[in-house]
């Protein structure tokens, strides 16, 4: 398999090299692996932390900066951070307002954030910590306890950041992200394989032909293997999967997100199709994101996530934000 990297064992520092270089807004140490928001902490506002293997990007460096994450840790490829890094990270956004961690339910990321906190805490810093549970399609998965966090961290990470930017304190900030939470679910289909730096082949087989319903972002397997089906077949089957579980009765936003190699034409004209069935289950649509958010490196594929608001959470969604990967009203 070619990839664009000098060797499998740098391609996460050489990465950090190269988002520095480009992101002057951000500060970015190489070496201990933590990005951070230039000018934190910032007087008064709560402090937003998150991290998970590299390989999702932009999630979740690039989700970095206002009106979202105050800093970001980068594990090696598919592999949680250390508790080190996260104890840095706290303490360089930590203003005395508190800090919440944004964790995904992957099981060393849940073990190596807890103990993250517990040292953090040893040092002064007051942290909450809200778990993202969001994807519907299987439980108790290769690295989960429970369901798998995929597409609602991009949610969480949005609105929990929009109300720590507008002052909000810790407990309130942290009943935003889990209310965010507890109302978006997320589906996820892959048409191939991924294949990781180091390995350098497919994760795992897919034959021509098929493609796996219900997947992980990290190609963790899903709930079944078809033979090819239309993009509006595959609206159906992932539409019904998240309406049926999270039951909205209110309006929407969609995320429409892309696994890594999947473009962006394909993507809007999956939209139009996941738009069609939503509206034939009669799910109002309040906002629509589409484009490559939360990867899984070369996996050419999809996910739909959903999150039901409410005017607080829209005005949230709405709220300015400045990232490398997210921009809008600044």
């Amino acid at each position: 398999m070619k990839m664009l990297i000098n060797v499998a064992e740098t391609v996460v520092a050489d990465a950090l090299r190269g988002m520095a270089a480009a992101h002057p807004e951000l500060t970015v140490d190489v070496e201990r692996r933590v990005i951070v928001r230039r000018g934190a902490p910032y007087e008064g506002k709560v402090g937003l932390v998150s991290g998970g293997g590299s390989g999702h990007e932009p999630l979740h460096g690039g989700f970095v900066g206002r009106g979202m994450l105050d800093a970001a840790c980068p594990g090696e490829v598919f592999t949680s951070p250390v508790p080190d890094q996260m104890v840095r990270a706290a303490a360089a956004v930590d203003s005395g307002a508190g800090v919440l961690f944004v964790v995904k339910n992957y099981t060393g990321d849940v073990l190596n954030f807890d103990m993250a906190a517990e040292l953090a805490e040893d040092e002064g810093v007051q942290v909450a910590k809200v778990l993202v549970n969001d994807d519907v399609a299987v439980v108790d998965s290769l690295y989960t306890a429970g369901r798998r966090g995929t597409g609602a961290t991009l949610f969480v990470e949005k609105l929990a950041g929009a109300a720590a930017d507008a002052g909000a304190p810790l407990d309130r900030v942290a009943a935003v992200a889990r209310r965010v939470n507890e109302s978006s679910r997320s589906f996820g289909v892959a048409l191939s394989a991924v294949t990781t730096p180091a390995k350098g082949t497919p994760t795992f087989d897919l034959p021509a032909g098929e493609l796996e319903l219900g997947i992980g972002i990290h190609g963790e397997p899903g709930r079944e293997r078809r033979a090819m089906m239309t993009s509006g077949e595959i609206a159906d089957v992932v539409v019904d999967a998240v309406v049926e579980d999270l039951r909205p009765d209110g309006p929407v936003i969609v995320l429409v997100n892309g696994m890594g190699a999947t473009p962006l034409l394909e993507l809007y004209g999956f939209n139009a199709e996941v738009h069609r069935a939503l509206t034939e289950r009669k799910v109002p649509v309040a906002r629509t994101l589409v484009g490559n958010y939360v990867t899984s490196l070369d996996m050419a594929g999809c996910s739909v996530t959903i999150c039901q608001v409410d005017e607080e959470l829209l005005g949230l969604w709405d709220a300015p934000v400045s990232t490398p990967a997210l921009r809008w009203g600044c």
